[in-house]
């Protein structure tokens, strides 16, 4: 199943291509953002409760990027790129700076590929490849920035784990989406946003 990143389905009525959006449909997608923020947040606090995954470098599950994944699908690249922003401003805000640049290459960089391949296929790229493709290149943008830090760290021994880690980060992430999609298909609003 695939949908294109900010046409919403028939329920969702995305905002008529060349007719201004009602102060109803700006304030919606703000809502729905917030909303889609706290869920985030949410799901970053349920995996700080579970056992880190045993790796040489730091990694996780990833699964704050499941917000991601249905702003981008179901709302547009903009409100995606806005929910990495937040979530990074958020880890500068209760840890540090060093983490909170880690997620904000990493989420940039997942959603600018994410976006990218799902246009140049015209939608026709499932989720499954999507979640993949942005999973990896989070892990990757993360790493990045640590080799800026340390350039010690050679990127040949971590880009296996990074690309194992990233497939089955992915593949739980759209696993995870799939599942939630009917819990949040009741966020429509009454002015009509939200997935079918």
């Amino acid at each position: 199943m695939s949908a294109e990143p900010g046409r919403a389905t028939e329920a969702g009525r995305a905002p008529v291509p060349g007719r201004q959006a009602s102060q109803h449909e700006r304030l919606g997608r703000l809502v729905l953002v917030a909303l889609l923020f706290a869920l985030a947040l949410t799901l970053q606090w349920i995996e700080a409760l579970l056992p880190p995954i045993p790796a040489p470098v730091p990694l996780k599950f990833g699964l704050s990027n499941i917000a991601v994944m249905y702003a981008l699908f179901f709302l547009g690249g903009r409100d995606a790129y806005q929910l990495a922003v937040l979530k990074s401003g958020f880890v500068l805000l209760t840890r540090s700076v060093l983490p909170a640049a880690f997620s904000l290459a990493g989420g940039l960089l997942s959603v600018t590929v994410m976006l990218l391949l799902h246009r140049l296929s015209r939608g026709r790229i499932s989720w499954l490849l999507l979640s993949v493709s942005g999973a990896i290149t989070h892990n990757l943008g993360q790493f990045l920035v640590l080799q800026l830090l340390y350039r010690s760290v050679s990127i040949l021994w971590v880009a296996p784990l990074l690309l194992v880690a990233g497939v089955a980060a992915g593949v739980l992430s759209a696993v995870l989406l799939r599942l939630l999609l009917p819990a949040l298909g009741r966020l429509r609003l009454p002015w009509g946003q939200g997935p079918s």
